[in-house]
C-alpha cells in the first residue's frame, strides 16, 4: 500500500507523458531496427566506395510477422519494465505521474498486458479512452478501467 493517497492524475499531463514516451518509444525502436539492419548488411557495407550503399539502400532483412512481433516484444518489455520497476516511465517521471494498481500497490504483468493494448486504442481513436476521464467520477481511462489500474499526480519535490 502506498504511504500516502495522492490524486488521479488529469488528462493533460497524462497525454504529456505519453507524447515524451512516444518519442522515448521511436529512439529504442530505431535502435532495435537498425542495428540488425546493420549487422545482417555488412557485406554491402564493406563495397568500394563506388558502389556503396547508403543505409536506405540496405536489404531489409527484419520484415513481416516475426519483425513486427520483435517489436512488440521490446514495446512491452520497455512499458512492462518501467511500470513493474517503478510505475514510471521516463515521460511519466517527467510529469511526476506514477502509476498503481487500484488498491494502491505496484501493478501486475497481467494488468500490464491488459493495460497495453487498452492504452494504445484509447490513444489512436483520438485520445477517446484518455478523455473519457473526464465523464468518469473517479478521473479513470479506459486503459485505468480495464487494467484495475490508476494513475497519480505525484507532489512537486521541495528544494
Amino acid at each position: 500500500m502506498t504511504q500516502q493517497a495522492f490524486p488521479v492524475a488529469g488528462v493533460w499531463p497524462r497525454l504529456a507523458a505519453a507524447v515524451y514516451d512516444g518519442f522515448l518509444m521511436f529512439a529504442v525502436l530505431f535502435v532495435a531496427s537498425l542495428l540488425p539492419a546493420l549487422l545482417l548488411n555488412a557485406k554491402q557495407l564493406g563495397n568500394s566506395p563506388a558502389t556503396d550503399s547508403v543505409v536506405h539502400e540496405l536489404n531489409a532483412p527484419l520484415q513481416g510477422w516475426a519483425y513486427s512481433a520483435y517489436l512488440l516484444v521490446l514495446i512491452v518489455a520497455f512499458y512492462g519494465w518501467f511500470w513493474r520497476k517503478s510505475g514510471q516511465t521516463l515521460g511519466m517521471q517527467a510529469w511526476r505521474l506514477k502509476l498503481e494498481s487500484t488498491s494502491g500497490e505496484q501493478v501486475t504483468w497481467q494488468q500490464v498486458m491488459i493495460r497495453l493494448p487498452v492504452a494504445a486504442l484509447a490513444f489512436f481513436l483520438f485520445g477517446a479512452g484518455y478523455w473519457w476521464a473526464w465523464l468518469d467520477k473517479q478521473g479513470r481511462s479506459w486503459q485505468d478501467m480495464a487494467s484495475s489500474s490508476r494513475v497519480v499526480q505525484l507532489p512537486k519535490h521541495k528544494k
